[in-house]
């Protein structure tokens, strides 16, 4: 599967793109909101290969891509989007990237691609995602996405020390085929995927 945005390339993860997934991950600024103090080589091989373990599955239900530049083939981490089982309706987004390409809307832009595949491909009602409430860089990517806010669980996941607060996301497809239909008639293509 290979998805392509005007500046990304979401493609299948490889056994060779662990180096590169581990030189970001082990960045402290990446690290702040993973229970993870530092990521072995070990432990990013493992990370690789459950991706490379979900290309094969039948039916397929996980689709966790690298998001790469399409100027220079760099990668700089990955996006994707899981089903519980074939006949869900529904699935969850997740994304992260390297920390010197944050700010840039590349997050945006790799994860736009994947809602667009949910529901265009997938056949999705309804999108979801979730993260702590602290980071608000991703929940800004979420909002313009178009996903509402759900709701806040109060100090719902434990981590290094503390507990933390998470905020649920959600859209639903009229939602966002209303978006989709708007930003095509005010002269936005903001979609622009190609498979």
């Amino acid at each position: 599967m290979r998805l392509v945005t005007e500046r990304l390339i979401l493609r299948e993860f490889t056994e060779n793109d662990w180096p590169e997934v581990l030189a970001y991950q082990n960045d402290a600024r990446y690290l702040r909101f993973y229970p993870w103090t530092e990521r072995t080589p070990e432990d990013v091989q493992k990370f690789v290969r459950m991706f490379l373990e979900q290309q094969t599955a039948q039916p397929r239900i996980k689709f966790q891509l690298v998001v790469t530049l399409k100027s220079n083939n760099q990668l700089i981490g990955n996006c994707g989007i899981r089903m519980d089982s074939a006949d869900a309706r529904q699935a969850d987004i997740g994304y992260e990237l390297a920390p010197p390409y944050w700010g840039q809307g590349y997050a945006t832009e790799a994860a736009r691609a994947i809602v667009h595949f949910g529901f265009t491909e997938l056949h999705l009602h309804r999108i979801w995602s979730w993260c702590m409430a602290e980071n608000l860089a991703s929940a800004h990517v979420l909002e313009k996405l178009g996903l509402r806010l759900e709701g806040r669980m109060r100090e719902s996941e434990y981590f290094k020390g503390r507990y933390w607060d998470t905020l649920a996301f959600s859209i639903l497809d009229n939602e966002w085929r209303a978006q989709e239909n708007s930003e095509s008639t005010d002269g936005t293509d903001r979609t622009n995927v190609k498979r």
